[in-house]
């Protein structure tokens, strides 16, 4: 018995997956089984009994479309990934076309978009500095592990990934390890098509570790690259692995096999150019022995030694272990109060009110860390402790650099680590180059912290580049995404207490630039999404409906219709995704039936159909010019509010 039958049972169990399905990738799975299989066996540490261990060794299969190669590795590995698993890939099931976290066990993220697994094993492996940096005491590494990611030429020629790794060499993060599956073929042809760079010079000028493998059909030499990679304490590595795409096969080294299911003829003729004699899906014993005793077994042990470690820890440091602990628990909302008790000016632009609430929270909370795309004095949105750089991981301010791309993913990443609560913080605008992330924290549900300022065309002079028209309807159209545009300082305080103690819910907090109009937030109100803000007086005739800078604005035109008899409600709305959960009953009680509502919003429009026709939205891009004027040009006053309740 030796890693080829293994790596052999691994490239049979992935081909049939994807012929038994007529989808998937076979190139990969056959050129990377051994690069999988000698990072499971010799150098991973996981164990299966406890999938969630905070001190295990993380692999990201950044190149996603691989996905059966890493479900068949997870089989064999001892993971809740049954035979009837591998039969049911791309099909529903728990083997989906391309890895999901928390959908399959053992899976660390959802990848497949290229690129976004790089960065989150970014994140991940920021996570471990920081953790291990503020707890480890000498013999006792508490946390102590590596993070691994298998990626592909796509990968790095998207730019999420460059920015990411990027972040990587300069913080010397020496716990990160890349596996390049380096083919030089991807789906349209040869890589030289399209990309031609020297990654030697590339990576060790960004600050890597550069090994390369010239032989990535053998086991031994990539064992040797990753013990090498793993004996440099002071920078990242990236490995170069050369492979043979759709290895043994009749279309091997071509992009045919990149993307095409192999036809059963072509996958016998594989098993036996492999020696390979078994029936479909069937792994021989010998093969279920190795992988227990090089996988699972060693996985065990270094557990174990783990306990031990922590029991000693525990000992020797009990104020220090029960942090630690409170770090891996849930946050409790009673944990957060205090930010409801925060000293608020009336007419404060609500991004100065985030700024104070994220440094009131970092106060209560130990693990809450996180940063902005070179824009902090402008966001407020700022780490507390000095910055997490190279000589001090324990640092809670992130400079992600003008780098919003890899931002997003980053912060997916150190979340999904476990352990702490991390926000990233950007103009709103910019959102977009991040919305990939956001997306795949919705699909993960995972409770990454997003903080938009300078939200509207109020933004002013930068004009339109600079100030977000569609980005509120985009972003709400993700499900299981929160997205939050605060009225004022309390509406902000709720906002970012609720995101910090969501497990599940990851939160997008949309801040002004502006000051606000003085307005009365509620607790109770603004935790279920929309509540009413100023109430009319006694008869119903409308109701004013805003979020954000519009809901002063909407208070303001109350009262002077209520001087033309026209007596309204102000219902504030900071939360659709809130306000959609709540009970009929509440909703109704808001928002009545038969009533003639306006709803307001410098933004465009779509999001507010569902609740009334009448709608004061921006449909066309904004424009340069004092931000107060453009308001105005915009038709957003006292007096355009009335007119257009007026109409109705």
């Amino acid at each position: 018995m030796n890693d080829h039958r293994v790596i052999n049972a691994l490239r049979v169990l992935g081909v049939e997956m994807i012929t038994h399905a007529n989808s998937g990738h076979p190139g990969i799975v056959l050129g990377a089984a051994p690069m999988i299989e000698t990072l499971f066996t010799k150098h991973l540490n996981i164990n299966p009994e406890h999938p969630n261990w905070i001190n295990r060794d993380r692999f990201v299969m950044s190149a996603g479309h691989g996905s059966a190669l890493l479900y068949a590795t997870l089989h064999l590995s001892k993971f809740d990934v049954t035979i009837e698993d591998l039969k049911k890939f791309r099909t529903f099931g728990r083997t989906p076309g391309h890895p999901e976290y928390g959908h399959t066990d053992g899976v660390e993220t959802t990848s497949g978009p290229l690129g976004q697994g790089v960065a989150n094993a970014v994140g991940m492996a920021m996570a471990e500095a920081h953790l291990s940096s503020t707890f480890n005491e000498e013999n006792l590494p508490l946390i102590d592990h590596y993070t691994y990611v298998l990626c592909g030429d796509g990968d790095l020629q998207e730019g999420v990934a460059l920015e990411a790794l990027s972040v990587a060499g300069h913080l010397r993060l020496n716990k990160l390890i890349v596996l390049f599956d380096s083919n030089d073929i991807q789906l349209d042809g040869e890589v030289g098509l399209a990309y031609s760079e020297n990654h030697q010079m590339k990576f060790e000028a960004m600050g890597y570790h550069y090994v390369r493998v010239e032989d990535g059909m053998n086991p031994d030499a990539i064992h040797e690259a990753i013990q090498k990679a793993k004996a440099n304490k002071n920078k990242p590595s990236f490995i170069e692995v050369k492979t043979v795409i759709g290895f043994g096969t009749n279309v091997a080294g071509t992009s045919q096999s990149h993307g095409k299911p192999l036809s059963e003829q072509q996958v016998e003729s594989l098993k036996k150019e492999l020696s390979w004699s078994e029936e479909p899906f069937q792994v021989p014993a010998d093969v279920y022995e190795y992988c227990d005793k090089y996988i699972v077994k060693r996985g065990i042990n270094a557990y174990q030694q783990w306990l031990d470690t922590e029991k000693n820890y525990q000992e020797e440091y009990p104020e220090k272990y029960k942090q630690f602990t409170d770090f891996l628990n849930p946050v409790q909302e009673k944990q957060l109060d205090e930010l409801l008790t925060i000293d608020f000016d009336d007419h404060e632009a609500t991004r100065v009110s985030g700024g104070k609430v994220i440094n009131k929270a970092s106060t209560l909370l130990r693990n809450f860390i996180g940063g902005s795309a070179d824009l902090s004095s402008s966001t407020k949105a700022k780490g507390l402790d000095g910055h997490f750089e190279a000589n001090n991981y324990k640092g809670r301010n992130i400079n992600f650099g003008v780098r919003e791309h890899a931002m997003g993913a980053i912060v997916n990443g150190m979340t999904l680590h476990g352990g702490l609560k991390v926000f990233g913080g950007a103009f709103f605008v910019f959102s977009d180059y991040m919305k990939p992330a956001i997306r795949l924290s919705a699909i993960m549900h995972i409770p990454s912290i997003f903080v938009m300022t300078h939200d509207s065309i109020a933004v002013g002079e930068d004009g339109p580049t600079h100030q977000p028209v569609e980005q509120l309807a985009g972003l709400r159209a993700i499900p299981d995404l929160n997205v939050v545009r605060p009225a004022n300082g309390i509406e902000t305080a709720v906002a970012f207490k609720n995101a910090i103690s969501s497990n599940n819910t990851p939160t997008v907090i949309v801040l002004s630039r502006q000051n606000v109009k003085p307005t009365s937030g509620d607790v109770h109100g603004a935790n279920k999404g929309a509540y009413v803000i100023s109430s009319e007086t006694e008869k119903l005739d409308g109701i004013l409906l805003a979020t954000g800078t519009e809901v002063g604005l909407a208070v303001a035109a109350q009262q002077k219709l209520l001087e033309q008899g026209k007596d309204v409600r102000v219902v504030s709305m900071p939360s659709m995704f809130v306000f959609e959960q709540q009970a009929e009953a509440y909703k109704e009680s808001i928002l009545p039936i038969n009533t003639k509502i306006l709803a307001i919003e410098a933004a465009h429009p779509m999001p507010w159909f569902k609740y009334t026709k009448h709608i004061m939205g921006v449909e066309t891009f904004g424009a340069s010019a004092d931000g107060d004027l453009v308001m105005k040009r915009y038709k957003y006053t006292e007096n355009d509010v009335i007119e257009e309740f007026n109409k109705l």
